[in-house]
């Protein structure tokens, strides 16, 4: 049982004589009701001052009292006025109807005056999802509540229900209808059905419908395409259905004409029913019978849920009319005319067999009349049986009630007649329903409630050591007053009772449970033992076989592999000798001929230095000539400065190179011609190898060819710069163009000097070959030896130019080709593992270092020396996207969502400061020179790469610009992504985290428990300095019991210990403060959002009392933001302005001395004009007695309502909460602008491993 259980007394309400001074309602001509002031009594006659100014004397028994401490909005639900009566009801209606609040309910009826205005905030689909399974009068009166009792009953009880929608025309019986129908498709009308539509579309498409029943109209359709002639033959004829046949009977002039009659009848009273108006009496009237009938049934099923002793009640019942209307007494005259509109089958026949569809939709055929053609019946039979069909169906479900009032007859807002309202409700069952509720026991008060209303009538009753029932017994002796019943208190013992039964029932299942379990374990321990020893010896005995087989295969494994070794060894010896003698033989011819070859070739050499001096001379002049143009571009002139530096230390360095090869060769050569005499025993086989000495000739050619175009290429570029000195503006473009080709001469340069190289360094190879005649072995040691030092420098082969030294036909090349490709494939695969190695390691939470995160730094790190960001393609990136992706697939660990953002935040700040995308398109591409492709060549480049060279660059600091390719920048985008995506992760668990713990503190006045709730007063230093209860009504006995263990203050110390956990989580993690202060700044707003709502959406929490502790609350929190700091904080106290400054209204005590000005300049300045109307209205104070604003501020702000009613936005009063992503790439950037990674240390697994030894660096 809950702590507290409100218990009702019911007293019965008596007349009572008005005194000289009373507030009392008396009968008016004009408006119904009138209030006024008794001014004088005279035995039976009262005299009345009335508010209109007017003075009338009437009977005592024809006037009412007014209850003046009615609320000026009015009450939700009129069982709750302190006089039930006809003027009681007219003034709560039109009370509420002035500030729009247009339904209200009395008891479960459901009245609804319709405002002839769109109210579009009262209808949306925030409302709706309010009222979705709200408990019935815990929100406002709405069509809403309705529907959602009625649909919660039919599902969770099972019980059929009926929502009953009544009222005159105009006054809004098909808007109500649809807003029924609206909430049910909302409710459950998502799923799809097999046309492709919802039940919900199904359902609006269904407003048309209703338009057309509620405006419609005599239409005349001149469309009929029924055939005349069978028309006639009908009306002449008759068909008679007899058991054994079918006569067809002619008729007489006076028969076809009543049969002519009949058909004009049945036509007309499908189109225009003249007998319309007396069946919707009858209609209306059994209707207003089961209207009456529920209501007495639920005031009794109220009376014995209360326990209440209650005797039957009189009501005024209309069966007599019903008998009238059903039991009319005929005359004999004209007896049988009555059915002579009855259908005949032949006219129906012809009329629904017409092509247009308006005439054969009116004479569908009927079940009954299907079945049995023969029978015939008449309108109004049945008009009867579709009416009591109708009642059957409502008997045999849960009514509801709708009662639509229209408040004026000229359709216009803001009048309110209350006479034609006064005559609705009367017609409508209102007045007689609350006739039959006054008939029984009215007046129904809690026990608190009563003692503080009438405990001033024996101020003796209120005595501390009695409780509220025995006060209120002892008041009720004291006046004297009888006829009253108090609620039987006997429902505890009762339910102690039933759960007793329900303890022994559960204990004795769980005996049963635990013998049935235990005797099912015995017999499975059992089973199972025996199952284990039966397979212990099978698998025993499997292994053993197994054990034996496994030894048979080895040993013939092994007898088997000795054999094929020897096979393969004898193979591989007999080849291998054959191999060296067929080698010896062709490398000894193909290395003579070579040799007489070269020497032939060598006297051209001359020429092609001739021609190289004279370039290098050119691109002397022309660097010389760039270098005094670059000057006059002051942006590019320190660029273009060092550039050519290195192209002329470049030059000078080939110079002498080339001098020192000249030099060499022509010792080689004296040397070789010395050796040549004194070794006569070579001779010299004057052996000519065309096709080589061919293809030495033209390479010569392509290389003077090469020589001329490089000179023409020279003089077009000595043009251009000419023609630049007169076009200042193409300077830039035409420097840029010269750059480029000093760079292509540069690579045909160098690639001229490798065929040097080469020649020089294979006609040195082959002269030692002569000359010492050593063996083929020791020629191919040489040679490997040389490519392994090769290999060493770590040039490696591209495929373009491996592919081109595969066409050769010395096999020494083809040898160093295959070399090369082998260990491209094993730098690729030490590649993977790398890579392999770096996502094995940041996966694990390998920590911080100096409040930076070690796992992005080793990752930029690593991307950075493999030079990934400059890669055209690449997979490191696609893995590191997914490793990121699995690593966060457990949402719910704050711990781990926050150690990734700090992760992947630093990361994306690292590649935000170093990616650069590429030039501009008009700008030439400086294109790197190709690797050298012969042996010698990559030996030289090597050395001129040494660190020695000056083309080496300087150190690079820790984050360094690079240009980025597509893969990079694609990747930043995709970490981008992430970033915001575990960002909303961490923002969202807190939302929902804090959700129940918000819920719970709006439920506090909700379940009555703000009265033991504890505020504590700040300083303004914000130390608490007192702790003040708030105080309780006069007059209201209390019992001293405690009513909750956990303090209300509870709830909202739970809010604030989230708070602490989640920043020390992205504290421990580092977190950037940016995106900590973005996370509490939407977490806060999501607070102000829902505790906002709900002070406009529930008139309970719109309380001076719940104003105080929301405002603890709200200090609770500021204290929070000051001990956060703004670091971490940021502007979150700022996103509660709502409900700081509706708050603060809420506490103010003489709010009805407050101007409209005031209120909207000082205190609520953030509030609209709406959301202010709200809280004034819904505001009331059961401790204080405070009251709200004054009328007057209430009417202006009903006139700014009324001025802005057109804006259906600004009709809704409600706040929306935002998920949107409040930073950007460069917010996170400029915040982490201040963070240094020189000090950084790289993850210590890593520091392990050989290849990220470039860590340390």
């Amino acid at each position: 049982m809950m702590p507290f259980y409100y218990r009702k007394c019911e007293v019965e309400a008596t007349a009572a004589n008005p005194i000289v001074g009373s507030q009392v309602w008396v009968e008016d001509s004009d408006v119904a009701w009138i209030d006024g002031e008794v001014l004088e009594v005279n035995g039976d006659d009262i005299k009345v001052l009335c508010t209109s100014g007017k003075t009338v004397v009437v009977k005592a028994s024809s006037i009412y009292h007014k209850d003046t401490e009615a609320p000026p909005c009015g009450v939700d639900d009129m069982t709750r006025l302190a006089y039930l009566h006809e003027p009681g009801v007219l003034d709560n209606l039109r009370s509420r109807y002035d500030i729009n609040e247009i339904y209200t309910y009395t008891g479960n009826i459901l009245i609804a005056v319709n405002p002839f205005i769109r109210l579009p905030h009262l209808y949306d689909s925030h409302m709706m999802a309010q009222y979705k399974g709200a408990g019935f009068g815990e929100l406002s009166p709405h069509p809403f509540a309705i529907a959602d009792a009625a649909y919660r009953l039919m599902i969770n009880e099972g019980i059929s229900q009926s929502i009953l929608v009544s009222g005159e025309s105009g006054a809004g019986k098909t808007e109500s209808t649809k807003l029924l129908m609206r909430y049910l498709a909302y409710m459950g009308g998502r799923a799809n059905v097999a046309e492709g539509r919802t039940v919900e579309q199904k359902v609006l498409e269904s407003n048309p419908v209703l338009e057309a029943f509620g405006n419609a109209k005599t239409v005349r359709n001149n469309n009929s395409r029924c055939d005349a002639k069978a028309l006639e033959d009908s009306l002449c004829q008759r068909v008679i259905v007899t058991r054994d046949e079918t006569i067809v009977k002619c008729l007489d002039p006076e028969a076809a004409t009543l049969s002519r009659d009949a058909l004009a009848k049945v036509v007309y009273s499908r189109l225009f029913d003249c007998f319309e108006q007396f069946c919707i009496n009858l209609t209306n009237e059994k209707l207003q019978q089961h209207f009456n009938q529920h209501v007495f049934k639920m005031e009794q099923e109220e009376y014995k849920k209360e326990e209440i002793d209650w005797s039957y009640i009189e009501f005024v019942d209309n069966q007599d009319i019903l008998d009238l209307i059903e039991k009319v007494t005929y005359q004999t005259d004209l007896f049988l005319d009555k059915n002579k509109d009855y259908v005949v089958a032949e006219h129906q026949a012809l009329l629904y067999a017409s092509k247009c569809p308006f005439v054969s939709g009116l004479f569908l055929p009927s079940p009954e009349e299907s079945s049995n053609k023969s029978k015939f019946s008449s309108i109004g039979s049945r008009f009867k049986q579709q009416l009591q069909a109708l009642l059957e169906i409502l008997s045999s479900t849960e009514p509801h009630y709708i009662r639509c009032v229209k408040p004026n007859n000229l359709l216009k807002p803001a009048i309110f007649e209350h006479k034609n309202v006064l005559q609705q409700l009367r017609c409508g069952g209102v007045m007689e329903a609350i006739r039959i509720s006054c008939a029984g026991y009215p007046t129904r008060k809690t026990f608190d409630e009563f003692v503080d209303r009438f405990g001033l009538l024996a101020p003796e009753a209120l005595d501390r050591s009695s409780d509220e029932v025995t006060a209120c017994k002892r008041i009720l002796e004291k006046v004297g007053l009888k006829g009253y019943q108090i609620q039987a208190a006997c429902r505890g013992q009762l339910a102690r009772e039933v759960y007793e039964g329900l303890r022994q029932e559960a204990s004795s299942l769980i005996i049963q449970r635990c013998f049935r379990m235990h005797i099912a374990r015995k017999a499975y321990n059992e089973l199972y033992s025996s199952a284990i020893s039966i397979q212990t010896g099978m698998r025993g005995m499997a292994a053993r076989c197994e054990l034996c087989f496994r030894k048979q295969t080895r040993a013939a494994i092994i007898i088997q592999s000795h054999c094929r070794k020897y096979l393969a060894q004898h193979h591989f010896i007999n080849l291998k000798k054959a191999a060296i003698a067929t080698q010896c033989a062709w490398r000894g011819k193909v290395a003579r001929r070579e040799l007489r070859n070269l020497k032939m070739a060598a006297r051209e050499t001359g020429a092609l230095q001739a021609a190289k001096n004279k370039l290098e001379k050119q691109v002397e002049d022309l660097t010389l000539r760039l270098q005094l143009e670059k000057r006059m571009r002051v942006d590019m002139e320190e660029a273009k400065k060092q550039e050519n530096e290195k192209l002329q230390s470049a030059l000078q360095e080939m110079q002498l190179q080339f001098k020192e090869t000249k030099s060499l060769l022509q010792k080689e050569r004296e040397a070789a011609k010395r050796e040549a005499e004194r070794v006569p025993v070579i001779q010299e086989v004057p052996v000519v190898d065309h096709p080589l000495l061919e293809k030495l000739t033209s390479e010569n050619e392509q290389l003077k060819t090469l020589v001329s175009s490089l000179e023409r290429k020279i003089d077009e570029t000595e043009k251009r710069y000419e023609e630049a000195n007169k076009l200042s503006e193409e300077r830039l473009k035409q420097a840029l163009d010269a750059e480029s080709k000093i760079i292509q001469l540069k690579t045909s340069m160098q690639r001229i000097e490798e065929k040097f190289l080469d020649m020089e360094s294979e006609n040195q190879v082959l002269r030692q070959q002569s000359l010492l005649n050593s063996s083929v072995k020791t020629m191919s040691e040489h040679l490997s030896t040389h490519v392994y030092e090769k290999l060493e420098n770590g040039h490696h082969v591209v495929e373009d130019q491996k592919a081109t030294e595969t066409q050769t036909v010395t096999p020494v090349k083809k040898f160093g080709t295959e070399s090369d490709s082998k260990l491209r494939r094993s730098y690729i695969e030490r590649q993977h593992e790398n890579v392999d190695s770096l996502i094995n390691c940041v996966m694990k939470n390998i920590g911080f270092h100096h409040g930076k995160p070690i796992a992005a730094f080793t990752i930029y790190k690593c991307l950075l020396h493999w030079k990934s960001f400059e890669a055209e393609r690449t997979s490191v990136f696609d893995r590191l996207i997914q490793m990121i992706g699995s690593a966060i697939e457990n949402q719910d660990d704050n711990d781990l969502m926050a150690y990734w953002l700090s992760n992947t935040s630093a990361l994306l700040f690292l590649l935000q400061q170093s990616l650069k995308s590429g030039g501009s398109n008009d700008a030439t591409p400086v294109k790197k020179p190709p690797n050298p492709t012969s042996l010698f060549g990559r030996m030289t480049m090597g050395f001129r790469s040494s660190p020695s060279s000056t083309n080496l660059p300087a150190p690079s600091e820790v984050v360094r610009k690079v240009e980025a390719k597509y893969p990079a920048l694609l990747f930043k985008q995709q970490l981008t992504a992430y970033v915001e995506k575990i960002y909303g992760i961490l923002r969202d668990n807190l939302k929902k985290e804090l959700a129940s713990f918000i819920s719970l503190c709006i439920q506090i006045f909700l379940r009555g428990q703000w009265s033991s709730v504890v505020f504590p007063i700040f300083s303004p230093d914000g130390h608490k300095i007192l702790e003040v209860a708030p105080r309780t009504s006069k007059g209201v006995l209390r019992s001293g019991r405690s009513f909750s263990k956990d303090s209300p203050m509870g709830h909202w110390q739970s809010i604030i210990e989230s708070l602490n956990t989640i920043l020390c989580t992205m504290k421990e993690n580092f977190v950037p403060p940016v995106l900590v202060q973005k996370i509490f700044s939407q977490t806060f707003s999501y607070i102000n959002v829902q505790l906002f709502n709900s002070l406009l959406l529930r008139r309970d929490c719109c309380t001076f009392s719940n104003g105080e502790y929301v405002k603890a609350g709200l200090a609770e929190l500021e204290l929070w933001c000051c001990q956060a700091k703004e670091e971490y904080a940021g502007t979150s106290w700022d996103e509660l302005k709502h409900i700081r400054q509706a708050v603060g209204f809420l506490v103010i005590h003489q709010k009805y001395r407050i101007s409209y000005d005031e209120i909207i300049n000082d205190l609520c300045p953030i509030m609209s004009v709406q959301q202010l109307y709200r809280v004034c209205t819904l505001y009331w104070d059961a401790n204080y007695n405070t009251r709200s604003v004054s009328p007057d501020v209430l009417s202006s702000m009903k006139v700014l309502m009324a001025e802005d009613s057109n804006n259906a936005q600004s009709d809704s009063f409600l706040l929306d909460d935002t998920s949107s992503i409040p930073f950007s790439v460069d917010d996170l950037s400029t915040s982490l602008q201040e963070r240094d990674f020189s000090e950084m240390k790289p993850a210590d697994e890593l520091l392990e491993n050989p290849a990220f030894q470039f860590l340390n660096e």
